[in-house]
């Protein structure tokens, strides 16, 4: 498949309440995909394209409680309320819903980003970077693996937040692996590419503080992976006083912003990735063939 749409949520999250996190999710879903006469008044800011013509949706790091000091007290277990509710959604209108959320699995707590399939499978990836700053590192274990999944045609590396500042971490290898949980669906790459990912998708909650290395370094991921890049992020005041002015954007393989959420609305945005143009573009300069 040549193209893909994607809608990622710039969201306002309400602090410590998943049950409230995932009512806004689905309200903003589901009022997406009336038509504008049937759609009520609302706090959302839509794209002009439906989410109902979207192939994936993303939410942001945390999206059902927030990130901070809480986030272990409130963990799921894997099959828990909020993967159950994904999978609704995810069927509901025929798309891919990727987000974190926190799970616990014995004596350990994972930041643990989710892609979950219309049928109902899904994949994981463990954030590997844990916080060190705010304390994230004392209470969530660190993931292992890299990983790479494929979709509708599309290879798409998940990151969380602060994996954002490690190149090694992120870097497109020149050899494509194999992906495991690739096998069971139907809508698959069929031909070889030179790059492990196309696209690179980040789910993050960074503060406006430091908004700067935010924009900064989805483009330089772009650049230097010669990849599509999605940053989603808050927005709003989380319970501790923190701000984050979202900055959510898709970034393309040159570096150029394709679509950008108004700073600090909370807000829905829509744009398509084209897989030919990126082809080309690695046919033309094919800089991987250089890297170190």
């Amino acid at each position: 498949m040549n193209e893909l749409t994607i809608t990622f949520y710039q969201q306002d999250i309400v602090w410590g309440d998943a049950a409230a996190n995932r009512h806004k999710v689905a309200t903003t879903l589901t009022q997406s995909c009336l038509s504008d006469s049937e759609r009520p008044a609302t706090n959302v800011e839509q794209s002009n394209q439906a989410i109902k013509q979207s192939d994936i949706f993303v939410v942001p790091e945390t999206f059902t409680t927030g990130f901070g000091d809480h986030m272990a007290s409130l963990a799921e277990e894997q099959e828990g309320p909020t993967l159950q509710w994904a999978r609704q959604m995810a069927a509901r209108y025929d798309l891919l819903f990727v987000g974190t959320w926190i799970i616990r699995e014995g004596d350990h707590c994972y930041n643990r980003l989710h892609w979950v399939y219309p049928n109902g499978d899904f994949g994981y990836y463990d954030k590997a970077h844990t916080f060190r700053v705010s304390g994230e590192y004392d209470i969530i274990s660190r993931g292992t693996q890299r990983k790479v999944f494929e979709y509708k045609g599309w290879r798409i590396k998940p990151a969380v937040c602060y994996d954002l500042r490690f190149p090694k971490w992120l870097r497109n290898n020149v050899e494509c692996g194999e992906h495991p949980d690739a096998a069971a669906h139907s809508s698959l790459i069929t031909h070889h590419s030179p790059l492990d990912y196309d696209l690179l998708l980040v789910c993050a909650n960074w503060p406006g503080s430091r908004h700067e290395a935010w924009t900064t370094l989805i483009k330089a991921r772009a650049i230097e992976n010669q990849s599509y890049v999605l940053g989603c992020n808050r927005c709003g005041v989380d319970g501790v006083g923190g701000k984050y002015t979202g900055n959510s954007a898709l970034i393309d393989y040159k570096g150029l912003p394709l679509a950008e959420a108004t700073p600090s609305a909370n807000q829905t945005v829509t744009a398509t990735l084209e897989k030919d143009k990126l082809d080309t573009f690695r046919q033309r300069w094919p800089f991987y063939l250089d890297f170190d």
